[in-house]
């Protein structure tokens, strides 16, 4: 029995105990993301509630651009790991064909979104024509006006949005499905820690396995 996974060739091991769940890196950059991505649609609504034109409104616009490159940059960071160091565990024997490849469509739709929004949101921003602030930088206008462009821009942010949170709602509830119809222990995977009531729910039969591995 092979106690690991092979990525590009090489296996990666897994320490005993942890063979059913994500490595730490992994997991720290996917709650890492789950916290930037709640600061965006917490900004997007906030800025969506008070005057456009006030200071309040400009800050709170400059930390959902931040939030946003941030997310890129952890999205990136996501890929490299797990192409290159990640520890993926398999899907439970008892999860059908068919769910695991929904699952793997929706983790891909996903990144594909999570590297999309901040793009979209940008380009908005850059053909808006007007000066920004990004992190603790005041960005000079890098092009000219163009209402034309910087609308698609702006729809497909939007558009884009509403696909996110669909995206979001469905990973969530599967993950809770999982967790308290199915009981299959798929939700502690990518928990940070196992709650002692996760391990004591597991099988005899699994933790004789873990033994003799």
């Amino acid at each position: 029995m092979r106690n690991g996974l092979e990525v590009s060739g090489k296996l990666i091991k897994a320490p005993k105990g942890e063979r059913r769940r994500f490595d730490q890196t992994t997991i720290l950059l996917h709650w890492l993301t789950v916290v930037l991505i709640t600061i965006q649609f917490s900004s997007a609504w906030l800025r969506g509630a008070v005057h456009h034109e006030t200071s309040l409104a400009a800050a709170i616009l400059t930390i959902h651009r931040t939030a946003g490159m941030l997310t890129w940059l952890i999205g990136l960071m996501r890929l490299v790991w797990r192409h290159n160091f990640a520890y993926l565990p398999p899907f439970p024997e008892s999860m059908p064909k068919l769910q695991q490849t929904m699952a793997k469509a929706n983790e891909f739709g996903l990144y594909v979104l999570l590297f999309l929004q901040p793009i979209t949101g940008l380009g908005g921003t850059l053909f808006h024509g007007h000066p920004f602030e990004l992190f603790m930088w005041n960005v000079p206008a890098l092009l000219a006006p163009n209402p034309e462009i910087r609308a698609l821009f702006v729809e497909a942010h939007e558009i884009g949005a509403k696909a996110l949170i669909a995206l979001i709602g469905l990973h969530a509830a599967a993950a809770l499905f999982h967790q308290f119809v199915l009981r299959d222990e798929v939700l502690q995977r990518m928990l940070p820690t196992i709650s002692p009531s996760a391990r004591a729910r597991k099988p005899k039969a699994q933790l004789a396995i873990g033994e003799v591995e």
